[in-house]
């Protein structure tokens, strides 16, 4: 079954809660100028609400101690001060102020992100899908995102230059978030 591209008014009001096997939350950088890094999280929750007048509200918060890259002396180093400082902040969070949803299913987001205890706001694109039935009685909200920050705004500051003076981790980050949304069952 194919879910089909969706405005806030075609799915059922309610609360959506994160598919934990078919959802993620990664990041991107530009590393030594060349090539581009890769990264996730492996605990984080998100979630949707769908008021009864189509209004829509996403949430998201990360636990910054499970980020994931293929290096563990890396991770290591990403959940210091030098850039997440975990013990610190141990959380990411994000919540939407505002969310409109085209009849194509295309999503503009503005809302507020909080990383190392600074809280911005940002603008968000991608896109929303919907399907009434799974084949397993379920309704399930597709929620896909994509924003660049200047990771510098948030106080993760880490320098280092290259010979010839290029950084080794660019100031600009993608982060995206392709979420599966499950309905709460009424009880």
């Amino acid at each position: 079954m194919e879910a089909a591209t969706a405005t806030a008014t075609a799915i059922t009001p309610g609360s959506y809660e994160r598919d934990p096997i078919h959802s993620s939350v990664t990041f991107t950088v530009r590393h030594f100028g060349a090539g581009k890094f890769r990264g996730g999280f492996e605990d984080f929750d998100a979630s949707l609400e769908v008021g009864d007048d189509g209004s829509l509200v996403i949430e998201g918060t990360v636990k910054v101690d499970s980020v994931q890259v293929r290096e563990p002396r890396l991770a290591g180093h990403l959940k210091s001060p030098d850039f997440f400082d975990v013990e610190r902040y141990p959380e990411i969070s994000f919540k939407s102020t505002s969310v409109n949803a085209a009849d194509d299913g295309t999503l503009e987001i503005e809302g507020d992100l909080t990383i190392k205890g600074t809280t911005k706001n940002v603008s968000a694109t991608g896109e929303l899908t919907y399907t009434a039935d799974d084949g397993h009685g379920n309704e399930r909200a597709g929620v896909e995102l994509s924003t660049t920050i200047d990771r510098t705004e948030f106080g993760v500051d880490f320098k280092a230059e290259l010979p010839g003076g290029v950084a080794a981790v660019a100031d600009e980050v993608t982060l995206t978030a392709e979420l599966e949304l499950v309905k709460a069952k009424a009880e």
